[in-house]
């Protein structure tokens, strides 16, 4: 059973993310977890205004997927920060040119499942997975979240991301804030979750 995930990071807090849920697939006997991130589309004096060249270099031995990758998979967790409440640019591009997987009916019955970040607590986490789980709807998937068994999404001890929708983290205004423990386990979780539902499924 192989479980892709599929993420757009422009700081690398959403490839840590991708690295917890891809630990939690790898705790399914038989799953197997590959990374792959979708295209960049802003050109590289951009990237480097923006401070994200050296962050970028980071996971740059992550290949880039192709729109044809995608039906190879059993399930597909996708990992996209939020902009303005919704996904990024980059994940919307790729996605939108999945056209034809659409007409072919080639990612129904596949597990799909979403994971993001904000830069603030209240930035829209929510909504962008909400949002996303559209696309996931239209190609036929079976939306899986991070159910209430996780409790870490319930904590008041400390600020944190993570709802029934899905993983989340926090950044910061500067990206100064890494995903906490609590944040990381709950990718984890719902790693492992897909590819337990992925699993049976499957079966």
């Amino acid at each position: 059973m192989k479980i892709l995930i599929l993420y757009y990071s422009m700081y690398g807090h959403i490839h840590r993310m991708a690295e917890a849920v891809a630990a939690g697939v790898r705790e399914i006997a038989g799953a197997e977890a590959v990374l792959r991130r979708v295209p960049e589309t802003l050109p590289p004096d951009v990237l480097a205004k923006m401070g994200a060249v050296e962050p970028q270099q980071a996971f740059a031995h992550v290949p880039v997927a192709t729109v044809d990758d995608l039906p190879g998979y059993d399930a597909i967790i996708f990992g996209t920060p939020t902009r303005f409440g919704n996904m990024c640019g980059q994940m919307r591009q790729f996605l939108d040119a999945t056209g034809q997987l659409w007409f072919k009916g080639s990612l129904i019955g596949k597990v799909g499942s979403v994971f993001t970040s904000s830069a603030t607590q209240h930035g829209g986490q929510e909504s962008t997975i909400l949002t996303f789980h559209t696309f996931l709807l239209h190609q036929g998937m079976v939306i899986v979240g991070l159910p209430y068994s996780f409790a870490g999404q319930m904590r008041l001890d400390e600020i944190t991301g993570g709802s029934p929708y899905g993983a989340s983290t926090i950044t910061g205004g500067q990206g100064e804030r890494l995903p906490s423990e609590n944040e990381l386990a709950a990718a984890r979780f719902q790693g492992k979750h897909v590819a337990a539902i992925a699993g049976k499924l499957a079966g």
